[in-house]
């Protein structure tokens, strides 16, 4: 005979059998709820987050990362790091002494993410103020908006404060312009130092840009230069930034992948953040940011996500005008990848012996290598 038991014996019975199904357990397990996290902090960027200082003594991540171990709120030290890009004229891709559009005009986008507080803000063909960043920042912090652009964004900056400026061209930017005009319009913009045949070279319309880039007179960096840089501190908060002035002697008006959520920049508090360098209209047809963290929400590597995205770009690439000779992407992108447990990869279309990005831990900053997903160069 099944004995009986009271009410008390029945509730005392159920606590027993809850406490033997405890966490550990097969059956019964509590689920998990994630609080916090505490990671080792990190700061990363593309490769100039690690090579221009503005006259300082610390780069862009080495400033970021000091900041935000500090104390700092992780997007306001990511912000003070690229302002020492944005400032700096020796780098020619962002802020002032960026590469100047085909009218001579330098015109600026950024893009920010504040994982937390699950906000952004970006700007998009500014002119007038050498720190597009920060006018992103505050476009996220005191508006409704995510974009503004050309004249209502310089509106904005100006009703905040900063300094307009008439023309943010340094001399040398200036020079490469005028370059790029004398190779595209060699009837109009001419150069005595440049022999009949060269003039007859650009004449029949060779690709200037590739002819530039073949000569030395700039980079490839800062043909398609920019600045993505991205952090998470201690407490798991994780941020990002992207600014840059576009593609060099690009068509008035004309706006990239930077500040576009999900294609320039993107970022979730609870798996990480994805930026990026390099061909903004191949990014923006393929949202690669967003795919690259929706990959690692998946449980991907940042490097897995990052050439999952990069492959998925080479099979949308269809058109003869962007492929090279071995029927490959005829262009260069780069990802810089960070994800919630401070794990982070630099993955390029291609990268040379020379192609790094940047890093900052507790023991300094650093320029690491790139993965690359194809061989050669994009002009092979």
């Amino acid at each position: 005979m099944v004995p009986k038991l009271d009410r008390r014996q029945f509730v005392a019975g159920a606590a027993a059998g809850l406490a033997a199904a405890a966490p550990g357990s097969a059956f019964g397990r509590a689920p998990a709820i994630r609080t916090s996290r505490t990671v080792s902090p990190v700061v990363i960027a593309s490769g100039n987050g690690h090579r221009y200082t503005n006259g300082g003594t610390r780069t862009c991540v080495e400033t970021a990362f000091r900041l935000m171990t500090s104390g700092t709120d992780v997007l306001d030290a990511l912000i003070a790091g690229v302002n020492i890009v944005e400032l700096d004229p020796e780098d020619a891709s962002v802020g002032y002494g960026g590469r100047p559009n085909a009218d001579g005009v330098v015109q600026l986008d950024a893009c920010c993410m504040h994982g937390p507080k699950r906000r952004a803000g970006g700007v998009a063909a500014l002119e007038g103020v050498r720190t597009p960043s920060s006018v992103a920042q505050k476009v996220a912090d005191l508006t409704d908006h995510h974009l503004l652009v050309g004249a209502g964004a310089q509106r904005f900056a100006r009703q905040l404060g900063f300094a307009i400026e008439d023309d943010l061209n340094t001399d040398r930017s200036r020079r490469m312009w005028l370059e790029w005009k004398r190779r595209t319009d060699p009837g109009h913009y001419l150069d005595p130092d440049r022999t009949e045949a060269g003039g007859d070279a650009a004449a029949r319309g060779r690709d200037v840009d590739n002819a530039m880039l073949a000569d030395g007179v700039i980079t490839e960096e800062e043909l398609y230069g920019t600045i993505n840089c991205n952090g998470v501190n201690a407490a798991g908060e994780i941020c990002g930034v992207t600014t840059t002035s576009g593609l060099a002697w690009k068509i008035p008006g004309r706006v990239g992948d930077s500040p576009i959520l999900g294609a320039g920049l993107y970022v979730d508090n609870s798996v990480g953040a994805a930026g990026s360098t390099g061909r903004g209209e191949a990014n923006l047809y393929n949202l690669a940011s967003f795919l690259i963290v929706e990959r690692m929400r998946a449980g991907m590597h940042p490097k897995d996500a990052g050439m999952e995205a990069l492959r998925r770009v080479q099979a949308n690439t269809v058109e003869a005008r962007l492929l090279n000779s071995r029927g490959l992407p005829a262009f260069g992108l780069t990802f810089y990848i960070l994800d919630a447990e401070g794990r982070h990869a630099g993955v390029s279309m291609y990268a040379g012996e020379t192609s790094r990005y940047a890093v900052c831990t507790e023991n300094g900053g650093e320029l690491l290598p790139l993965e690359p997903l194809l061989d050669g160069s994009p002009r092979d």
